[in-house]
């Protein structure tokens, strides 16, 4: 396999993610929100969970939430307000499509096909994708939240009816009533 350089570069950029913020949560008041790498990782721990549930493929489920954002280490995180005035997919296919393009072919062509599925929205794996990436954001406003930033409150309103599977709404429901602060208690104790 050649093509180290381009490799190395993608990764680079990955990277980059680790310092674009999640500038959504500017509107809300959060002054330093998660970067795009925080919620990407997460992002792919909930598409495998969710994935499992719902009996989709683990591998394309994970893979296409890990690379999701990968596009917004060239053009930045833009939030809803912008897409009032800024066409997002074609923005975002644009960067993707110039950051894969000299990556090995095998590589090329397997990112590729996960995107337009992901976009295309018609697979199992991509709606379960899709709700991945949904949830995150509703696990982050809900922490937001219950750490007292009450206007993060304003996402519940709205990204919760673009859920589309059982195992994602039924998360959902359960995280309202959820306190977030709490997991780490239960295997928390003093020791003598």
């Amino acid at each position: 396999m050649k093509n180290f350089e381009d490799i190395m570069n993608l990764a680079a950029e990955a990277g980059l993610l680790k310092r674009v913020k999640r500038s959504g949560w500017w509107v809300v008041g959060i002054e330093n929100p998660e970067s795009v790498a925080d919620h990407s990782f997460r992002c792919a721990v909930i598409g495998y969970l969710l994935a499992k549930m719902e009996k989709a493929c683990v591998h394309t489920v994970t893979m296409m939430c890990l690379f999701n954002d990968i596009h917004e280490a060239r053009i930045n995180d833009a939030h809803k307000v912008a897409s009032k005035y800024l066409n997002f997919t074609e923005a975002e296919n644009n960067a993707f499509f110039d950051q894969i393009e000299n990556l090995p072919k095998m590589i090329k062509d397997e990112m590729s096909e996960w995107r337009k599925e992901y976009t295309a929205q018609r697979t199992k794996e991509s709606i379960v994708a899709r709700d991945a990436d949904i949830l995150e954001c509703l696990f982050q406003a809900k922490e937001y939240f219950d750490q007292g930033k009450t206007q993060a409150k304003l996402f519940f309103k709205k990204a919760p009816a673009f859920l589309e599977t059982k195992s994602a709404i039924s998360l959902w429901k359960n995280m309202k009533k959820w306190d977030s602060s709490k997991w780490w208690q239960r295997i928390s104790e003093f020791k003598r």
